[in-house]
C-alpha cells in the first residue's frame, strides 16, 4: 500500500498542519512516511502545499507528481493539482472557496465536495476548515484511524490551548461524519 497526497491552499489555511498531522498519525500506526512542504512567495495569503507519502514499505522519494489523494482548499489549488490526480484517487474540494467545477479530472476519481470553511465557522472558528477537510479525507480513504488523528493533535499542536485542540477534534469528526453520509 502506498498513498501519495497533496494538500494545497492559501498560506494560513493550515495545509502544512494537516500534512504534519497525517504524517505523525501514520507514523504512530507504524507506517513509513515523508512530508515535504512547498511555499509560495508569501506565507500568509500566498499559495502553499505539502506532499505526504505513506507506505507499508520504504519510500523511494518524497516527490509527488501524480497524487492519489488531493485536498484543494481554494480554486488555484484545485486548478493546479485537481487534474494531476491518478485514476481511482480521492479529491476533497472546499466548496466554501471553490465556486466552479473544472470538469478536467481524470476518470474514476472519487470527488467529495464539502463546504469546509463554512462548517468550521459553524463550529466557532473558520481556521479549523483544514481539519474538516482532513476528516473527510480519512472517512473516504481510512489511511489512518480517526482515533489516532485525534490523539496525535496533542503532540502536533503542542503548546496550544486545550480549547484549540478540542475544536480541531470536533472539526475532524464533523468532516469525517459528513463524508460517511
Amino acid at each position: 500500500m502506498i498513498h501519495e497526497a497533496i494538500f494545497a491552499g492559501f498560506g494560513g489555511q493550515g495545509v502544512m498542519l494537516i500534512g504534519q498531522l497525517l504524517s505523525y498519525s501514520a507514523m504512530k500506526e507504524g507506517k513509513k512516511v515523508t512530508w515535504m512542504p512547498s511555499y509560495g512567495p508569501e506565507m500568509r495569503g500566498g499559495t502553499a502545499n505539502c506532499s505526504v507519502v505513506i507506505s507499508d514499505e520504504e519510500i523511494a522519494s518524497p516527490v509527488v507528481d501524480n497524487p492519489n489523494l488531493v485536498i484543494a482548499m481554494n480554486l488555484p489549488s484545485l486548478e493546479k493539482f485537481g487534474t494531476k490526480i491518478k485514476e481511482g484517487g480521492t479529491l476533497i474540494i472546499n466548496t466554501s472557496l471553490v465556486d466552479k467545477d473544472l470538469k478536467k479530472y481524470p476518470e474514476k476519481v472519487d470527488i467529495f465536495k464539502i463546504s469546509a470553511t463554512d462548517k468550521a465557522t459553524e463550529l466557532g472558528n473558520k481556521m479549523a476548515a483544514n481539519m474538516v477537510a482532513l476528516g473527510a479525507l480519512i472517512a473516504k480513504t481510512e489511511i489512518v484511524d480517526l482515533k489516532t488523528l485525534k490523539e496525535s493533535l496533542k503532540e502536533v499542536l503542542k503548546g496550544k490551548s486545550e480549547a484549540i485542540i478540542e475544536l480541531n477534534k470536533k472539526a475532524l469528526k464533523l468532516g469525517y461524519d459528513l463524508a460517511k453520509k
